[in-house]
């Protein structure tokens, strides 16, 4: 998965160039898809900086092995980003996953 997969799965579902983000919370690594999307004049990157952001996501994504987890669940799920509120899916990392938990991103 490259950066503009990435952004066509969430244009495909959603219509919009939603901004993503990786956390780590209670031991766990979230991909969250938050209410904030490129086409809106108050999103804070240039189209470059954003493609940039999502090549750098998609390639933890790879690497991890959690591409086809996150595509599926996208594709899936109901919830909509909407103010305050992101799309939260969390994301299985298997036995490896404390190898990754150590790793700032």
């Amino acid at each position: 998965m490259t950066g503009n997969d990435l952004r066509q799965l969430l244009l495909d579902k959603w219509g919009r160039s939603y901004d993503v983000q990786l956390r780590r919370t209670q031991g766990k690594i979230f991909f969250l898809v938050m209410w904030k999307y490129l086409e809106q004049m108050s999103f804070p990157l240039s189209e470059a900086e954003y493609l940039a952001h999502l090549t750098e996501v998609a390639n933890h994504l790879q690497a991890w092995g959690s591409v086809e987890q996150v595509a599926l669940s996208v594709q899936q799920t109901r919830d909509r980003p909407r103010l305050g509120k992101a799309v939260s899916i969390p994301l299985e990392l298997g036995e490896r996953a404390s190898e990754w938990l150590l790793e700032d991103f």
